[in-house]
């Protein structure tokens, strides 16, 4: 597939802007600047040359006015409220960009349009039922995904490996270390917001190829294991680093682990994806 070349460079651009928001927000500024401006970068050298001349293609105004409005509509709120740009931000912006994509002329520009477009529009979906409109409804699942399905096996893991951690809350822990620390699992350590991504990119590209439905499911529920999995796995990692070398060194690990394993696990199931879909075709 022609096309897998360019999605591993989209997906190499996303998980710099998140890098570089991550390491912005909590980490290195320079750092943080020197990932987007080599997501621009490759943004630039990815060039989209259309490969179908059988039918001219028309641009659709309203996907440019509504990608546009949205793009802007986002980059004026964050400047406007000085908030810290997140996950969310990122994936509206991509979602509005997406459309953008959809709206030219250029068949191979649509082609990603589509795969980033479904991609973001999962994740954001996910989000808003998840995160507010539980919250309206008062449902507390994030709190108990925390603590059932995130802080508990992550002790009983630590437990097993022979590290002292107390339960001390619904999301914090104690662990007496080379510095005793009172640590809060929670929020973005819950692994929701890569989880939601990943399935994301998993219903972009069966969209995008046009995989049999019965393949939807089953990607889907491996791809929500593989992320829980995974982010347990850092989570048990970040606590590691922690007992061993303190707070300083626990920070270090989680402003850049997190985005790392992110690409490492997307690129894996893109790449099962992909042999799926030549076995189809």
């Amino acid at each position: 597939m022609e096309s897998i070349h360019k999605i591993v460079i989209s997906l190499l651009v996303l998980a710099l802007f998140l890098g570089g928001t991550v390491e912005i927000s909590e980490g290195s500024i320079i750092l943080g600047v020197f990932w987007i401006l080599l997501a621009l970068i490759l943004i630039a050298v990815l060039s989209f040359r259309s490969t179908d001349k059988s039918e001219p293609i028309k641009s659709s105004i309203p996907y440019l006015l509504i990608g546009s409005a949205i793009v802007l509509s986002d980059i004026a709120f964050n400047l406007q409220t000085a908030s810290k740009l997140g996950t969310l931000d990122i994936m509206t912006f991509v979602f509005g960009a997406s459309l953008i994509a959809l709206g030219l002329k250029n068949s191979d520009a649509r082609r990603m349009g589509t795969f980033t477009a479904y991609m973001s529009a999962t994740f954001l979906v996910l989000f808003l039922i998840f995160f507010s409109l539980f919250g309206r409804l008062q449902i507390d699942f994030t709190h108990i995904f925390d603590h059932y399905f995130v802080l508990t096996p992550v002790v009983f893991i630590l437990h097993l490996l022979g590290y002292p951690v107390e339960v001390i809350g619904t999301e914090t822990v104690r662990m007496n270390g080379v510095e005793e620390m009172n640590v809060v699992i929670g929020g973005p350590c819950s692994g929701l917001y890569s989880m939601f991504m990943l399935i994301g990119i998993i219903v972009g590209y069966i969209k995008l190829e046009n995989m049999r439905s019965g393949k939807v499911y089953s990607m889907i529920l491996i791809t929500a294991v593989v992320a829980y999995i995974a982010n347990l796995a850092r989570i048990t990692v970040l606590y590691i680093a922690g007992y061993h070398y303190g707070r300083d060194a626990m920070m270090f690990v989680h402003t850049h682990l997190g985005w790392i394993i992110f690409v490492v696990v997307a690129g894996v199931l893109i790449y099962i994806l992909n042999e799926m879909a030549l076995r189809q075709h």
